[in-house]
């Protein structure tokens, strides 16, 4: 059985700044799943790390110019003014409330942020609002990946993986997803690094975002 709704994929992140790595992973994650709606969702209150170097209000105009022109992507400002500390999982029922009931939601995430689930606040819930397609790098065998998963995670995985794209829209939730995109060894870090230092940021995020950073001298 099928559902009528299409999937809807889902990339959240602290975004500080957006750069090409995070773009290029929603891409291709929708090409691969025949996605048309990818909703990108900066974090407000990040519970997984220190506060932002940027502003909320900025990290959510950097995502704004970063998105502008691609009809895929749809910026969702929902957590940018929240105070208390943004989870995935209360994002995700969110949504749910907000869809059609059996609307299938995949979460975007790379290989590392999977690896580090269980540390998620109500990570088990997650799969009950959502499928996971996870971002490998090329060469990185899965069977690799699988044994470096934590206990919880890999007999999880066993009951929930799945090979074939069409699988998620079948269902709206509960499946893993694994697929290899191109790697790019870019980070946040690393932008923000070479800005304080006044080095060139051309080709690692989007020109409107470069400019954006400059203009109001972010990271320096």
């Amino acid at each position: 059985m099928t559902f009528a709704n299409q999937p809807i994929g889902l990339l959240g992140g602290t975004f500080d700044p957006i750069h090409f790595g995070h773009l290029r992973l929603a891409e291709e994650l929708a090409e691969v799943l025949d996605i048309a709606q990818v909703r990108v969702i900066p974090a407000g209150q990040p519970p997984h790390r220190g506060q932002p170097r940027a502003t909320a209000p900025q990290r959510l105009e950097m995502a704004r110019r970063a998105v502008a022109g691609n009809p895929r992507f749809l910026l969702d400002a929902r957590e940018i003014d929240k105070k208390a500390p943004c989870y995935s999982v209360e994002t995700l029922a969110a949504l749910r409330a907000e869809l059609p009931k059996n609307t299938p939601l995949v979460l975007f995430m790379g290989g590392d942020a999977f690896l580090g689930l269980t540390t998620w606040h109500e990570w088990r819930r997650i799969f009950d609002l959502a499928h996971i397609a996870v971002a490998h790098r090329p060469g990185y065998s899965l069977a690799s990946w699988e044994d470096a998963l934590p206990d919880p995670l890999r007999t999880l995985l066993s009951t929930r993986h799945c090979e074939h794209a069409a699988e998620l829209a079948e269902k709206p939730a509960g499946r893993v997803f694994p697929h290899t995109i191109t790697q790019l060894d870019i980070s946040a870090s690393q932008i923000r690094d070479r800005a304080l230092r006044g080095k060139s940021l051309r080709y690692l995020l989007p020109d409107p975002v470069i400019d954006y950073i400059n203009e109001n001298r972010l990271y320096v």
